[in-house]
């Protein structure tokens, strides 16, 4: 494939990697079938704990040497990580929209989030700054510094396969720190693909051999970074129930995590809102990246008063979507990941009927020409209650859940009225609705916007949610001191030793 080919993919025997050299594993091998056609695209050899010790070893090592190099000069090494992502944006967009099955589009963007996050990087090499204090005792200075960890470890999904790594990559990088990457055991040749491309950087530039490590695995290589006392933070993205693992097992040796786990997102629509607005902030919330997102929109919380013609709306947006392979452009919604998300959708759609949900989009999976792999299905649409087990639940699938509201308290509380916390939306014109829906007594989650969707975020902003999503930030605003541990420093620069609140202790 020309994509594999640009990217100089080779897949056999790599899976295990210290940066610049591949280590030879005895793990088993990991298939890579695109969701798109079914299709073999690759195999790799996952790790064993002998070629993971070695990773987490090396990378030990060069973050000795690495984060004696000044910060602008990591920045700039970052820099040119970023210059290669351009180069190869076309090829390594292509691989993950037919490796995750996400449109093209989708996939290009998703690079894009890369090439923002390196060049926010490079500015913040030459921010990393604490502050300065008066303190109480004459001739004394305090102030306070932070310093790099450590190694790093990053856990990401299948969903987003490169961004997610990238956001936590290029800031511990510049903060000092090495990271280990364990990507989804499903889209293996996209972590292949940025280990290559970043690898070529890093030897150009003479980076200590370990600052990038990549571990391919299932959930074994996720639990031995989890218990592994060289690694002080674990950052891992994914379900709740991995996310509690990861937390009980990184709590019991005293480590950070960073955890961003699932999101049960809604759109409040009120009657002054921009239908318009609305149809397009819903759809493409549900629908895209066929619903396999964690900001995806799962539910729409509609005013009474404009709830049957929105509806209509909705189903009519609905019959117009065009579903098939993500690198036709004309496709708005790809596959699927694999037969196991399949089932989840079926199994989702079979609990809410059961549970007294009426669907005005039947679901279905799609059959025939252009769906040969089985991962396709369509997005639909139920009228469903908020007190619904099924709707309080994250299904990682294009399923839309509706429900009327009277009062704005009455809506903000149905938003809240989920165990997750990651993204929520308000759509309206009215400026009290949207100043309420931001205030204390508003929305919980983590991200809360007006007039856009639910679904994506910008870099310059901090990414994450509450409650069950995890409480961690990535990405933008002061998410790099996630990365980093804080130093208190006072100097005395008098012939005197003055104690702190008057205490006196004279000899």
């Amino acid at each position: 494939m020309k994509f594999l080919a640009a990217l100089q993919v080779q897949a056999k025997n790599k899976g295990v990697s210290t940066g610049t050299k591949w280590l030879t594993s005895k793990g088993s091998w990991v298939n890579s079938f695109s969701p798109v056609d079914g299709r073999l695209i690759g195999a790799v050899r996952t790790a064993d704990k002998n070629t993971y010790d070695t990773v987490v070893d090396t990378a030990a090592k060069a973050f000795a040497e690495w984060r004696m190099w000044p910060a602008p000069r990591r920045g700039e090494v970052v820099r040119q990580v970023g210059e290669a992502l351009r180069l190869n944006k076309q090829a390594l967009g292509t691989l993950v929209s037919y490796e995750m099955g996400k449109s093209l589009q989708e996939g290009l963007g998703e690079v894009q989030e890369m090439i923002d996050i390196c060049d926010f990087a490079v500015g913040l090499s030459r921010q990393l700054h604490g502050l300065t204090m008066h303190s109480e005792r004459p001739g004394h200075r305090m102030y306070e510094q932070y310093h790099p960890l450590g190694v790093v470890a990053v856990i990401s999904a299948f969903n987003f396969p490169v961004a997610v790594w990238s956001w936590n990559a290029m800031l511990a990088w510049v903060c000092g720190n090495v990271c280990v990457w364990k990507p989804s055991e499903k889209t293996p040749l996209c972590a292949v693909a940025c280990q290559q491309i970043v690898a070529k950087v890093f030897k150009q530039n003479n980076v200590p051999e370990g600052v990038s490590g990549l571990i391919i695995g299932g959930s074994e290589p996720g639990v031995w970074m989890s218990q592994d006392a060289r690694i002080p933070l674990v950052s891992a993205t994914g379900s709740t129930r991995m996310g509690k693992a990861v937390a009980a097992a990184v709590a019991a040796r005293l480590g950070k995590t960073l955890l961003e786990l699932g999101g049960n997102n809604a759109i409040i629509i009120t009657p002054d809102a921009d239908l318009n607005i609305a149809i397009t902030a819903a759809v493409f919330g549900a629908a895209g990246t066929a619903g396999q997102r964690c900001t995806t929109t799962r539910r729409l919380i509609i005013h009474e008063k404009i709830y049957n013609r929105f509806k209509e709306k909705l189903v009519h947006a609905y019959s117009q979507l065009k579903i098939g392979n993500p690198l036709d452009e004309k496709n708005h919604v790809g596959p699927l990941i694999d037969a196991v998300a399949v089932q989840q959708y079926l199994d989702a759609i079979a609990q809410c009927k059961q549970e007294g949900g009426k669907f005005i989009v039947e679901g279905a999976v799609l059959k025939g020409k252009g769906y040969e792999s089985g991962c396709y299905v369509r997005p639909c649409i139920a009228e469903a209650k908020n007190s619904f087990a099924i709707v309080q639940h994250e299904t990682f699938a294009p399923i839309l859940y509706i429900m009327k509201y009277k009062t704005l308290d009455e809506a903000i509380a149905l938003q809240n009225g989920v165990p997750q916390g990651l993204s929520s939306s308000i759509i309206t014109n009215n400026l009290r609705e949207a100043e309420q829906f931001l205030s204390h007594g508003g929305s919980d989650c983590g991200i809360a916007n007006v007039n856009i969707g639910t679904s994506g975020a910008e870099i310059g902003g901090a990414f994450g949610g509450e409650k069950e999503t995890g409480g961690g930030r990535e990405s933008g605003s002061d998410a790099w001191k996630v990365y980093m541990r804080r130093q208190t420093n006072t100097i005395n620069y008098s012939t005197k030793l003055p104690l702190a609140q008057g205490i006196r202790f004279d000899l």
